[in-house]
């Protein structure tokens, strides 16, 4: 099992790019004058969106399904909060600030995946019965992006 990997660790560097971001916009999120406050941060939040995100997802999903989605913000607020329990150094001042640091996080994570052009998973639906999945994948313009066609 490879646990550092090249994806892995420009996720890693990515996440505390966000963190770091999130750290200067967010008047609530604050560290200490060092970078390995950052590190540690976004080494957590890694962990925590790596193991427990999906368990809360899974139990939120009532949640998720009413608020079209919108709970997933206050998940992330929730392992953000998590994160400034873990890491001594790094301090959340609040479920608002928490709340807002989650979104500037995803924010700057999507937005810097975008450019660097990490692959993503792309689910498509169809109720097309005359093709089956087999010509649709074959027929794709997604760009070596992986295609679930359902």
């Amino acid at each position: 099992m490879k646990i550092f990997t090249l994806s892995r660790i420009i996720t890693w560097a990515v996440n505390s790019l966000a963190v770091l971001v999130a750290a200067n916009v967010v008047p609530g999120i604050s560290y200490e004058n060092n970078y390995i406050t950052l590190i540690l941060a976004a080494l957590a939040l890694g962990i925590l969106n790596t193991l427990l995100k999906p368990v809360l997802i899974v139990l939120a999903f009532p949640l998720l399904m009413v608020t079209a989605g919108l709970f997933y913000f206050f998940i992330n607020a929730l392992l953000l909060l998590l994160v400034a329990f873990l890491v001594p150094s790094f301090h959340v001042d609040g479920f608002a600030a928490a709340l807002f640091g989650g979104l500037i996080i995803s924010f700057v994570s999507t937005f810097t995946n975008f450019i660097i052009g990490k692959k993503r998973l792309i689910l498509r639906a169809s109720q097309s019965a005359q093709s089956s999945p087999k010509q649709t994948l074959n027929n794709s313009d997604d760009d070596d992006n992986p295609v679930i066609d359902v």
